[in-house]
């Protein structure tokens, strides 16, 4: 039964990770049809400045609490995340919204390949290894133990599905968002273009 609880538990922290994962495909996919092949590289920016930021906090605030380093971090990378994507949408995808399916296509796996290159150049193709920051002490439950960092990742992803369905189900911008899925040629007012 440990093993089974155990097992249970493990399932739904890798689960979540791709949960999220998978729904920035599909949310943009479901929206402008397109494959974003740059999704994966943007996830790899925003870990790799949080890596960043954390490595300048410690240097510069060795008795800050490891908590608040990552959370500063995360809240960083959200936004450097946000930006980029922001910035990739505007130059290499909103130009081509119209244009044959196979030049988006190209971008796409175009702005991959750029953000790797440029990674590769700002932070080096070497390993790294991300600090520990959380709690280590497992916690037992009925047998299985769990760590401080799994029950970050189970409730990151608890509170973002929450947040992105209020978002798409109660908002202006969730409206308009369905509505562009439902038929592309919709405007975010809701006349047709």
């Amino acid at each position: 039964m440990e093993v089974f609880l155990q097992q249970i538990i493990n399932g739904l922290v890798l689960g979540s990770m791709y949960a999220l994962i998978a729904l920035g495909y599909t949310m943009v996919y479901g929206i402008i049809n397109l494959i974003n092949f740059a999704h994966g590289e943007v996830l790899m920016v925003g870990a790799l400045t949080s890596w960043t930021i954390i490595r300048w906090m410690q240097e510069a605030m060795p008795w800050a609490p490891g908590w608040l380093i990552l959370l500063i971090s995360l809240l960083i990378a959200f936004v450097v995340c946000s930006a980029l994507n922001f910035a990739i949408e505007k130059i290499a995808y909103r130009p081509l919204r119209n244009s044959p399916k196979l030049a988006p296509l190209i971008t796409a796996i175009g702005m991959s390949l750029l953000l790797q290159t440029l990674a590769m150049m700002i932070w080096k193709p070497n390993y790294k290894p991300y600090p520990t920051l959380l709690p280590t002490e497992p916690f037992q439950v009925g047998g299985a133990v769990i760590t401080v960092t799994q029950l970050f990742i189970l409730g990151a992803t608890a509170v973002s599905l929450s947040v992105l369905m209020w978002l798409v189900h109660y908002t202006r911008l969730g409206r308009a968002m369905r509505a562009t899925a439902e038929n592309p040629r919709c405007g975010a007012d809701g006349r047709a273009a």
